[in-house]
């Protein structure tokens, strides 16, 4: 990656040139003021307090006698552009990133030592018997040079940042693919790469499946700082979240991110069973679009177990409702509606005729007209505890679905 060397604060026509044989004296004086701009830094920045045989101070030393080399050779030619210098604070800035450090340290590092160096340069300067234009030209070169290594420094740090968050990002995305694919998980390779994706393995976790809707990824963001892992290009896009049942910093991140978004939210599991939630939370969404569950806001699994063993096998359920709910068609749709509605009020209020009117809001006459209508067509069938059972299973799923149809 080319190493960005700009020139904000350019020269200004008409604007004295610095002599040229400033700059000799100024480079025999080198390594006297790099010591004391050394010295100064130690005191005022905490961070580069440190051993003069450590990395740190090493790598301060060379910053100082390359900021301060790079500022002579701009008296000496102002036309250099500092290239490999430059190079030097791209890769300081780089290296406080991947140690994780912030650039505050580094970014005050160049403020005092660049403000030193200028007080002991403009002070020999001064000596020699500069003009003030002179001395003024000397300062805009100080300026130039500390802000020349300090984009460096940030560019280096930008770059490393940006391939340290990609990294982190596929290394989570790592975790996910293994903790929802199918077949069976070990918390040992769960934890292998939890640590390179720096993700604190939890005890349990919920998966949330969520409707497609366009890129918003700005918004989907205080989830991931919130500590779910989240895939938002999957079908349907899905986020798998850390202890659940006591999670209120994600909870109000959740509701940040959705804005509406119909999601359902799988069954609270084990960390290594991840996969069986995400397959419940991904068949309530299914059921959700359909009309099955409602359609809006977020829908919990635990909250509809029974609908979603209903919908577990489908084409088994539809043969189960051909086959007890035969009797039913023989009448009009209208009447079937009214006699099936009854049917399964009949059966849940424990063959109650008081309770059956009062669930549908109906008279209990009206109620037992329909019951000898459901006699004659069900027969013996209807006092049979096994086929009661069927007839609750088939007619709750069609319920279900003329509900919210």
């Amino acid at each position: 990656m080319a190493v960005p060397t700009p020139h904000s604060v350019p020269d200004r026509p008409g604007t004295p040139p610095v002599p040229p044989e400033l700059a000799e004296l100024l480079r025999a004086q080198l390594a006297s003021v790099a010591d004391l701009v050394e010295e100064e830094v130690c005191r005022q920045v905490p961070e580069y307090a440190r051993p003069a045989d450590g990395t740190y101070r090493r790598n301060l030393r060379s910053g100082v006698v390359q900021a301060l080399t790079l500022f002579v050779d701009h008296i000496a030619d102002p036309r250099d552009d500092g290239g490999a210098i430059a190079a030097t604070y791209y890769e300081l800035g780089r290296g406080e990133a991947l140690e994780g450090r912030s650039l505050d340290a580094l970014q005050s590092a160049l403020r005092v030592g660049g403000l030193h160096a200028w007080r002991l340069m403009g002070s020999t300067a001064e000596q020699l018997g500069l003009d003030s234009a002179a001395v003024a030209a000397l300062g805009e070169l100080a300026f130039r040079t500390v802000h020349e290594v300090a984009q460096a420094a940030a560019a280096g740090y930008a770059e490393a940042q940006l391939r340290s968050t990609d990294e982190l990002e596929r290394r989570r995305r790592r975790l996910l693919d293994l903790l929802l694919e199918d077949g069976p998980v070990t918390l040992e390779a769960v934890q292998d790469l939890a640590h390179g994706a720096r993700w604190p393995v939890p005890r349990t976790v919920a998966v949330v499946a969520l409707a497609a809707a366009p890129d918003r990824r700005e918004e989907d963001r205080p989830l991931a700082a919130a500590g779910a892992l989240v895939d938002m290009e999957s079908r349907p896009p899905r986020m798998l979240v850390p202890d659940p049942e006591g999670s209120g910093r994600f909870g109000r991140a959740f509701t940040l991110a959705l804005r509406g978004r119909p999601a359902a939210i799988g069954p609270t599991v084990a960390v290594t069973e991840a996969a069986r939630s995400l397959r419940l939370a991904t068949r309530a969404l299914g059921l959700m679009g359909r009309g099955i569950l409602s359609r809006q806001g977020v829908e919990h699994c635990s909250d509809h177990l029974s609908t979603l063993l209903l919908y577990g096998d489908e084409p088994l359920l539809e043969r189960l409702q051909s086959r007890v709910l035969a009797p039913l068609d023989t009448v009009s749709a209208g009447q079937r509606e009214r006699l099936a509605e009854t049917l399964l009020a009949w059966l849940l209020s424990g063959s109650n005729v008081p309770d059956v009117a009062a669930r549908l809001h109906i008279h209990p006459q009206t109620v037992r007209y329909r019951l000898r209508q459901l006699e004659k067509l069900f027969g013996d069938a209807l006092h049979d505890p096994d086929t009661r059972l069927d007839l609750i299973l088939a007619l709750r799923a069609e319920s279900l679905y003329t509900r919210q149809n």
